[in-house]
């Protein structure tokens, strides 16, 4: 007898409402950046997650540099960038992060990675390297690090990226808690907070950030916990941004937020505290970072001023 198997269509994303949609890049601008990226043999957060807004931020030259490889150690259910063994650390990257930062006139740089958990100390002394070859080369440049939680990591780790002194630590919590084991099953959401809370400990005068995705499931009331457990451990800067699902394998997207929702979550959020809010179905962690900084840093020259 003759087995008929009937193949299964593949999952169906949902349709993305008017708000959300961005065009295809094609600019001058876009084209030389991503040229000068592929020249010094550079990941970038932009393409490998794939990110909506790069059409418009690699048009001004903007682009947030992803060291260690392009390879992770975890497999996120939100994130579109691959899992498997990574390559070893390339020893020239961080002299061409600053050649890129140089070339690119930047005056705010935000270097992330992926998860490097087969490193002994998760990749802690990239960060280093890449921050001291910036600040000799391009010592006006103000610098922005998007880090892995570094979990299960010597404390060192930490200290070192602190002691090199970044203007800006950023870490992603992602989610609310109730989500984690399926969203972001290898982390840990208190971890995740403690390492904040730490890097403002050694060090008050670095800006925290972090930021959460919108649209997984969360409810309001999650939201405005996560941003209690901010304020507990001193962040000064919250992102807000919609969940895009990358591919059908990915998490789902169980709702569209709307622009109003997020002007919503905008003002509770300063409400609470928070030096910067940027909140927006397109926001994400390093969107509009140079501007956002500069907002940051007046709005705490102000908050001091008052005493």
């Amino acid at each position: 007898m003759t087995q008929i198997i009937q193949e299964q269509a593949p999952a169906e994303r949902t349709r993305k409402p008017d708000w959300i949609r961005v065009k295809a890049p094609t600019s001058a601008g876009y084209n030389e950046t991503r040229q000068l990226m592929r020249r010094l043999n550079l990941a970038t957060v932009c393409e490998e997650a794939a990110c909506p807004n790069i059409g418009e931020c690699w048009t001004k030259k903007h682009a947030t540099v992803m060291i260690l490889g392009d390879t992770c150690t975890r497999a996120c259910a939100f994130c579109n960038i691959k899992t498997g063994m990574p390559r070893a650390v390339d020893a020239m990257e961080p002299q061409h992060v600053a050649d890129a930062a140089a070339e690119m006139g930047l005056k705010h740089i935000v270097i992330t990675s992926v998860d490097r958990d087969d490193l002994p100390d998760g990749g802690a002394s990239q960060f280093v390297k890449v921050i001291n070859a910036l600040r000799a080369s391009t010592p006006d440049t103000t610098i922005e690090i998007l880090t892995p939680d570094f979990r299960n990591k010597r404390e060192q780790a930490l200290e070192s990226i602190v002691a090199a002194r970044p203007d800006v630590y950023n870490h992603n919590l992602e989610t609310v808690p109730r989500l984690y084991p399926t969203i972001r099953p290898g982390a840990r959401y208190y971890a995740s907070l403690r390492l904040l809370d730490t890097v403002k400990r050694l060090d008050p005068t670095i800006f925290t950030k972090s930021g959460v995705m919108l649209g997984l499931g969360e409810e309001r009331m999650e939201i405005h916990q996560v941003m209690d457990d901010m304020r507990s451990a001193d962040i000064d800067f919250i992102t807000m941004g919609q969940y895009l699902q990358p591919t059908p394998r990915h998490a789902k997207v169980m709702e569209f937020v709307t622009p109003k929702q997020f002007e919503g979550y905008a003002a509770i959020a300063r409400a609470k505290g928070f030096l910067q809010v940027a909140s927006s179905p397109l926001t994400r962690s390093s969107y509009h970072a140079d501007a956002d900084f500069a907002q940051m840093r007046e709005a705490r020259n102000a908050k001091l001023a008052k005493g």
